[in-house]
């Protein structure tokens, strides 16, 4: 029930984003565009949508749930000695620059 919730909650929101964005798309397009290059028409909100939609399938861009693979690659901590999550934990503090003395 609390993720039905949730989606409906966020649905109305993300249109609203893709609404704007889009907007912003085809407003700045119809700034930038046309006085820098000679030949590129105007486009309307259609055409913008659907620029978003091009650049999304050619470079993957806008990726939700960041959270989910950002750590595929380290071990689990449950499955590791005292003695690995230590030296594990120590190695994440040095990469981030809290070093440990």
């Amino acid at each position: 029930m609390h993720g039905k919730l949730r989606f409906f909650l966020k649905f109305p929101l993300v249109l609203i984003a893709i609404a704007l964005l889009g907007w912003l798309v085809m407003a700045l397009w119809n700034w930038l565009m046309p006085a820098l290059f000679n030949g590129v028409h105007v486009i309307d909100y259609a055409h913008a949508i659907g620029l978003l939609i091009l650049s999304r399938i050619l470079f993957g861009g806008w990726r939700g749930r960041r959270g989910c693979h950002r750590h595929a690659r380290w071990p689990r901590k449950e499955n590791m000695s005292e003695e690995e999550r230590e030296h594990f934990e120590q190695g994440l503090h040095f990469a981030r620059g809290r070093h440990k003395l």
